[in-house]
């Protein structure tokens, strides 16, 4: 029998199954907390950075990811603190300076509120979030992409750079990548990069509410880990 704990989330009380991530449960009830790597039913590894929040105790606070933090009885989160959010945007900023070419990065963009970018545009095809590596080897146990290298060498390889046998082929590696999609516009030239900002009028509703979740479509090129609002009702019934 499952056991329910409570806790809150920018002062809102959150009821969910023990055990339950802070950002599994977050998006369950409707308060968006922007991520890339997180994917339900694989391990959560807290790579991308931009689900961060605060867990207070005592007075005092500190950051954490939100995929990797499971929800305790009695825990109070802030998930869009202003400390958060200045966090969150530097976290996306940097990302779509990184990789502008992903039409999911520059909707995180979006989501997270950059409106100018400070650093220097690179043309990178992967930002290491290991979407593919997981759903690989956790979902197909198949195990057959992997990271390679460390620091500025690190990237996502084949085994030898060749394909093997154990392969399925299923291409869900390719199917959960953010990559994948290029921008409205079309793909952008090496040196030609630039902050698309152009779904940033969908979050018009969230003026007066930034953490409410208003299914904007800011996550489709990368599948945004809600639940619909059906299965979140029937969880709700269930826990009735």
């Amino acid at each position: 029998m499952l056991r329910y704990i409570s806790f809150t989330v920018d002062g809102a009380t959150i009821r969910t199954p023990q055990g339950t991530s802070v950002l599994d449960a977050a998006l369950d009830q409707g308060i968006c907390i922007p991520a890339l790597c997180h994917m339900r039913g694989v391990e959560d590894i807290g790579v991308c950075r931009l689900c961060l929040v605060e867990v207070v105790r005592n007075g005092r606070s500190r950051v954490t990811t939100s995929c990797t933090l499971e929800a305790t009885e009695g825990m109070e989160v802030l998930a869009h603190s202003p400390l958060i959010l200045k966090l969150r945007r530097n976290v996306a900023e940097l990302l779509v300076a990184e990789a502008p070419n992903s039409r999911a990065i520059q909707d995180i963009a979006a989501r997270c509120g950059v409106t100018t970018v400070r650093y220097p545009f690179h043309h990178a095809d992967c930002v290491l979030c290991g979407r593919c590596v997981r759903i690989c080897s956790e979902m197909w146990r198949a195990g057959a992409l992997g990271f390679v290298g460390r620091g500025a060498e690190r990237r996502v390889a084949l085994p030898f750079n060749e394909r093997p046998e154990y392969c399925k082929r299923c291409y869900s590696c390719i199917d959960v990548c953010p990559m994948t999609i290029a921008p409205c516009a079309g793909p952008m030239a090496v040196g030609e990069e630039y902050l698309c900002a152009k779904c940033a009028s969908q979050l018009t509703m969230t003026a007066r509410m930034p953490d409410s979740c208003v299914w904007c479509g800011l996550g489709k090129g990368f599948g945004c880990a809600r639940q619909t609002p059906a299965a979140r009702t029937r969880e709700r019934a269930r826990v009735r």
